[in-house]
């Protein structure tokens, strides 16, 4: 069966009268000397036909193989105005042949809008035509010419061999007169981010008679004698019903109205509860995170952030967390949407932090095995860790954006070099076992481990060394109520606080890492800790 697709434009439905039609030529009487119809902005594969017309003397013939257009750019459209296109078509021949038109507004050349095909007009579910028993058809639509617009382009397509006849092309415009109201922003279902505290609806007006005026309905709530821009005072987690109605008197005679909404800011206390998360959710970290390293390569702005239980990347293309920060920093009250690349979670920031929370904190990288990065990666993702003794497969030197595998005993994983900016570039590759430092990654479930400088390819460390205890305070200052204290193995720790006069404050043994702070008064304490005979002492602020 043959069959025709057309892609063209919503429907707007109102009362109008006749225009002027605006297409040049359209009954394809006039050619040139090189046998094209004048006017018409391309013609392709076009003969002038005088056996078949359905008007006139002539009509267009497309034959030919390949694709064949005919088209025209229509000046001087209205924005508001309506405008109905009809043409008239015949299909011969080509069993295996669509033809179709194409359509769009633009501005001084410019695509402002093109519709899909869900919106035709009476051609059934498909958006098909069949070729009616190779008889003359006629095709017609009325759209409505969308604000900021000048002008209208279609063009009739023909494919595979076809023969297809095309004659009475018109493009009338309808003057409308009935007055309206649209609301041209926002679109109707926008989301807008948590902390967006007022929104603009903005709407138009067109054919007035004098005298109307507008009210606008806000979750039940009407305004009268509105103007536009309505600013709406918004609150998170809520939605929002508008309708704006163009009245005269007390009757509403047009109406149009959209539901906008803000997302709810959800507050997590550390990355461990950000990561356990819906992915899309916008949140607040509560507690204090600590930059890892930052990614001065590239215009992503990343930077990468932990604490005691978990780490993750923020992805800052929009560069909206502009403070400038520094390794060891904290960042508290951080603010964001929960996103992932290829498995790797991220934190894309929507609110500036203005300051550093704490300075000069010294991250203290996890020594983990082959075997367990393989096994526990999501454990260590975006975290900074030590495979304490591997071997590189590959020789030569360190390039940008290269994979190496490195093995520790039968377990092999890929050291990837991410950072191009930094000195590992163009390094040696050693080829005796190393002790690798850097952070955790992951690429669609291969988890990884991404170093940063050449001093992160170091001797393997002794065993004492390794076997020593290393302790995380996180988050430092607190007021949460709370803090996490990690060390390099699962044994119990026993904690001691005093406050600044050495006064022994609290005194016990954590088993789940964390020390409950919260019946401590704001200030400055220390906090002995504790494990299979080795001790630290760590300053601790609680605000």
């Amino acid at each position: 069966m043959k069959k025709i697709y057309f892609l063209l434009f919503t429907l707007l439905v109102a009362s109008f009268s006749f225009g002027q039609d605006l297409i040049v030529n359209g009954t394809f009487e006039s050619w040139d000397d090189a046998n094209n119809p004048t006017g018409w902005t391309k013609a392709e594969n076009v003969d002038q036909e005088s056996s078949e017309t359905h008007g006139g003397d002539y009509s267009a013939k497309h034959t030919g193989d390949g694709t064949k257009d005919l088209s025209q750019t229509i000046a001087g459209i209205t924005p508001g105005n309506m405008y109905t296109l009809s043409m008239w078509y015949k299909v011969e021949s080509g069993d295996d042949t669509d033809a179709r038109i194409w359509s769009k507004w633009s501005t001084d050349g410019t695509v402002d809008h093109v519709t899909d095909a869900d919106v035709l007009q009476g051609v059934g579910e498909t958006g098909y035509f069949d070729n009616n028993g190779n008889v003359w058809t006629e095709y017609s639509v009325t759209v409505t010419a969308p604000a900021g617009v000048n002008e209208f382009y279609f063009e009739v397509r023909t494919y595979s061999g076809a023969v297809v006849y095309w004659d009475d092309f018109s493009f009338v415009e309808q003057v409308v007169t009935t007055p309206g109201i649209s609301i041209t922003s926002p679109a109707t279902n926008t989301a807008y981010a948590p902390g967006t505290t007022s929104v603009d609806v903005e709407f138009s007006t067109v054919n007035l008679a004098g005298g109307e005026s507008v009210t606008v309905t806000v979750n039940g709530d009407a305004t009268e004698n509105a103007t536009s821009p309505f600013t709406i005072a918004t609150t998170d987690g809520e939605t929002y019903d508008v309708t704006v109605d163009l009245m005269n008197g007390v009757t509403s005679i047009d109406s149009d109205m959209i539901t906008f909404s803000v997302a709810s800011l959800n507050e997590v206390a550390n990355i461990t509860e950000l990561r356990a998360s819906t992915l899309g959710g916008t949140y607040e970290l509560t507690g204090e995170a600590i930059i890892s390293y930052i990614v001065t390569e590239g215009t992503r702005n990343q930077k990468y952030i932990q604490d005691g239980g978990a780490g993750i990347l923020i992805d800052d293309t929009a560069g909206t967390l502009s403070t400038t920060f520094s390794y060891g920093d904290g960042i508290t009250g951080l603010k964001g949407q929960l996103t992932e690349y290829a498995g790797t979670l991220q934190f894309v920031p929507t609110e500036n932090v203005a300051s550093a929370s704490s300075t000069g904190n010294t991250v203290t990288p996890i020594v983990v095995s082959v075997s367990d990065l393989l096994t526990n990666g999501e454990n260590y993702e975006s975290r900074l860790i030590t495979i304490n003794s591997a071997t590189f497969a590959d020789s030569g030197s360190f390039t940008d954006n290269t994979n190496y595998n490195i093995s520790e005993g039968a377990d092999t994983t890929v050291c990837r070099v991410a950072f191009g900016d930094e000195d590992l570039i163009g390094t040696a590759i050693p080829a005796t076992a190393v002790s690798i430092t850097g952070l955790g990654g992951e690429f669609n479930g291969a988890y990884q481990i991404f170093p940063r400088y050449i001093s992160d390819i170091a001797e393997p460390l002794s065993v004492n060394n390794y076997n020593a205890n290393t302790f995380s305070l996180y988050p430092n200052p607190t007021n949460t109520g709370s803090v996490s204290i990690s060390s390099t193995n699962s044994d119990a720790i026993s904690v001691q606080v005093f406050d600044i006069l050495g006064k022994q404050v609290k005194n016990q043994t954590l088993t789940n890492n964390t020390l409950n702070v919260a019946n401590l008064k704001s200030g400055v304490y220390i906090v002995k800790i504790t494990q299979n005979n080795a001790s630290t002492t760590k300053k601790l602020v609680i605000k």
